[in-house]
Parts: structure tokens; C-alpha cells; sequence
């Protein structure tokens, strides 16, 4: 009897729907329907050499999956990058979209792309939705600050072949929540019953689907333990341990910043060579006085260093020329600040990477040395940019990032903003009920 209560209640279900997604004050910004259109920018902006690549941006909506399927059958380019930027949707959409994208090879990244036409503020109103959806190539900036594929989006992620999340872009999981409609009044302990297994069959079809993407189950068991009304933004650790992101050196592109006192920035984390932890650190060339070119360093602080530190940074273009010194302890932040020759900046601008060392005393009279090489790929045209930005008049006073809001970062007291790797309090989403979709 009991089989065949859920038989007639299945008999009057309207299609149900199985959603991962953040609630409205989360998606504010974002179409309702994924958009997806080849944009164009300046050169480099998607990586050295690169500079089109394809967007996917919205919430992940019922018929998603075909849509991108026929758009993806007319880009011939499979090398072209492919950035992401949702705060999820259909759970069952994102696991077709990601096959589809295994079976490209494709390479996904998490970005926002800003279309050149459209208004600040307008990047989803109805005329720049127009533009994106028209057919052609839509010129754009890139940018991976404060970018998103949370919830469904990340199983989506999961389906490319080659995964990059930059370090100021998250991605964010929760458990999913099933939506269901119904026609005519049901009995509950049959509809309670019949969402049990629902929910059961959705967690068995998510560890099935994380393990054919190849990775980890630790995220599935991660998954499960947070609820649908709260969001886990994955640590760089977890990217890793996963096998989501498996790099070890992690870099952003050069950007500028125009703030009262602009400058160009690249962000990174790497990866201590002594376990799984990531160390986040950023670089910024500042403009240039009769002093010099301001440099600065900022790093997370290592915890298990026993004195001062040391860094050491060179240019490939001409080694002779170097900067470096002990940074300056700020919590659990360090900073170096100095002022740069004219000569040293040029050999950075004619550079392909930056070589630092950094020389970290530890226990036991030990010495542990970190040596990497930060791609310089995009610096020379964003140099220009600061150059010209640096002419015009001083702007307003400098604006803080809203990460931390009233958390002033290391180095506030000299004027500058906080920095977007500065750690966030983990995303919560409203628990207010939202209505079943419509038939």
C-alpha cells in the first residue's frame, strides 16, 4: 500500500527540482538564466598570449544544459578558456554541463568578465544582456576579484579538464535543497517519505558524479555536512587536497588599481614545500617619484619561523639588479616596502617572471628557503596604465575593500586599502522559504 501512495504521489508531482544555489541577497547581480558568449579582451588578459576567451555567467536555470551544448557545437576553438561566474542553480543542469565540458577537455577558470558597453552597474539589465546574447565576440575586461561559482556552479567546475580557481575568486558548497510542487493536497507523511528518497537518490548521484570527475570524496563528505542554508568556501588546501585546483603556485594577473594612491597588484599563494598548507602573498609596483618606484611584499606570516625573515627579488632580464630585505611584522602579516630604481623597474618590465626568495629562520638552527617565480606576463601594458593614472589629479581618499568591514588590513595606517586574500567570515545565505517553481 505504502508503494503505491508514493506511486500516486509521484503521479501528481510537477517536474521537481533539485537546487544548490545562494538565496537573493547572494545573487543580486546575476541573470536568471545562464548567459554564456565569446568575449575579447587586451592582450593577455586571459593568461600570456590569450586574449578570448568564453563567459558563463548567471544563475543555472532548467534548460541551461541544451542551451550551452548548442552554443559549445559552434566555438571550434576547444583551446579557448572557459570562466565561470554563478552563484549556482539546477544541481542536474550543472551535472550535464560539467560532462559536456569533460568532453571537450575543456580548461574552466573563475572570473567575472565585464563587457566594455555596458554602464558600471548594468553587466545583467536588459540592453547589456542583449549585447552578450547577440552573436559575435563582445569586448571585455577579466577580472578573478570577488569572482564566484558557488553551489551548483562548482559541480559544473568539476567537469572541465584543466581547473584554475585565482586567489582572490572562491568556490563555495552546501548541501542542495529539493524543490517540489505539487497538484492537489497530497498526504504528508507520503510526501515526507517521498523526499527522503529524493534526497537520498540526489546524495548517491553526487558521490557517484564527484568520483567520475576524479575527485576526491573527501568533498562529497565535506558537502554533506553543511547545510543548505549556510555556504563552506573551499581554502586552498582543499582545492588542492581535493584535486580541483592541484597547482602549487597559484597567480592572479597584473591589475591596476585606482585608488587615491594607484598601483598594480598580482596576488599568489604557494604551497609550503613542508606539508599541504598554502601561503598567501601579494606584490605592488607603485607610481614612480624621484625616489623611485615604490615595491612592496605582503605575506602571511609563517608560523613556525623562530626570527626575522629575509626576501630576496630579481628580474631574469638583468639579475644584477635586485631588492629585498627583512618585511615588517604586522600580526599575522608581513610587510617590505622600498623604493626601486628607475633601471630596476625597467628590467622588470622586460622580464617574463619575477624570481623571490625568501629565507625563513625555524627550529633547531634550521633555515627553510622558498623560492618561486611570479609570472610578469601583462605587467608592462598595466604599468602604462598606472603611469597614466598616476598624471591625473588625486581622487577621493582611499575606499577599504568590504571583505572584513571595519578590519583595517597591516598596512591601512599608510593609506592602503585591504587586500582581497585578506580572510573572509564564512558566506551565510537567508533561510527564508522560496516558493516552487511554476510548471
Amino acid at each position: 500500500m505504502h508503494v503505491r501512495i508514493l506511486l500516486l504521489l509521484a503521479s501528481l508531482l510537477l517536474p521537481g527540482t533539485l537546487r544548490a544555489e545562494a538565496m537573493p541577497a547572494e545573487k543580486a547581480g546575476f541573470a536568471s538564466r545562464l548567459t554564456i558568449y565569446l568575449a575579447k579582451g587586451p592582450p593577455d588578459a586571459c593568461g600570456p598570449g590569450c586574449d578570448r576567451w568564453i563567459a558563463i555567467e548567471g544563475e543555472i536555470d532548467r534548460e541551461a544544459a541544451l542551451r550551452i551544448r548548442r552554443f559549445l557545437a559552434a566555438v571550434k576553438d576547444l583551446q579557448r578558456p572557459i570562466y565561470l561566474h554563478s552563484p549556482g542553480g539546477n544541481v542536474e543542469q550543472s551535472y550535464a554541463i560539467a560532462r559536456l565540458l569533460r568532453s571537450r577537455k575543456a580548461v574552466a577558470r573563475v572570473g567575472r568578465t565585464i563587457a566594455t558597453a555596458c554602464a558600471a552597474g548594468t553587466q545583467v539589465d536588459a540592453a547589456c544582456l542583449k549585447l552578450k546574447n547577440a552573436s559575435g565576440e563582445v569586448e571585455a575586461e577579466l577580472t578573478t576579484t570577488r569572482a564566484m561559482c558557488n553551489s551548483a556552479c562548482a559541480y559544473l567546475f568539476l567537469g572541465a579538464a584543466s581547473r584554475e580557481v585565482a586567489p582572490d575568486a572562491t568556490i563555495a558548497v552546501h548541501n542542495s535543497k529539493l524543490v517540489l510542487a505539487f497538484d492537489g493536497r497530497p498526504d504528508p507523511a507520503a510526501v515526507a517519505e517521498y523526499r527522503r528518497r529524493r534526497l537520498l537518490a540526489a546524495d548517491r548521484d553526487r558521490a557517484a558524479f564527484i568520483a567520475a570527475m576524479g575527485i576526491g570524496r573527501e568533498l562529497d563528505s565535506l558537502i554533506r555536512t553543511v547545510k543548505f542554508e549556510s555556504l563552506h568556501v573551499l581554502t586552498r588546501s582543499e582545492l588542492h587536497g581535493f584535486g580541483i585546483d592541484t597547482r602549487p603556485l597559484v597567480e592572479t594577473n597584473w591589475t591596476l588599481e585606482k585608488e587615491a594612491r594607484p598601483f598594480v597588484r598580482k596576488i599568489a599563494t604557494a604551497k609550503k614545500a613542508n606539508g599541504s598548507a598554502f601561503r598567501t602573498m601579494e606584490l605592488r609596483l607603485s607610481c614612480e617619484s624621484s625616489k623611485g618606484a615604490p615595491l612592496t611584499f605582503a605575506a602571511e606570516v609563517d608560523e613556525t619561523a623562530t626570527g626575522k625573515s629575509t626576501i630576496l627579488i630579481t628580474a631574469d632580464a638583468d639579475k644584477e639588479k635586485t631588492a629585498g630585505g627583512s618585511p615588517l611584522r604586522t600580526g599575522k602579516h608581513e610587510v617590505w616596502r622600498s623604493n626601486i630604481d628607475p633601471d630596476m623597474v625597467k628590467a622588470i618590465l622586460a622580464s617574463r617572471s619575477l624570481h623571490v626568495r625568501e629565507s625563513t629562520p625555524i627550529a633547531d638552527d634550521k633555515t627553510d628557503i622558498m623560492t618561486f617565480e611570479l609570472d610578469l606576463a601583462g605587467l608592462p601594458s598595466q604599468w602604462a596604465r598606472l603611469k597614466a593614472s598616476c598624471a591625473l589629479p588625486t581622487p577621493g581618499p582611499t575606499s577599504s575593500w568590504p571583505t572584513l568591514p571595519g578590519k583595517a588590513a597591516p598596512w591601512q595606517a599608510a593609506h592602503w586599502p585591504e587586500s582581497p586574500w585578506t580572510p573572509a567570515p564564512q558566506l551565510t545565505v537567508s533561510t527564508n522559504p522560496r516558493p516552487a517553481p511554476s510548471p
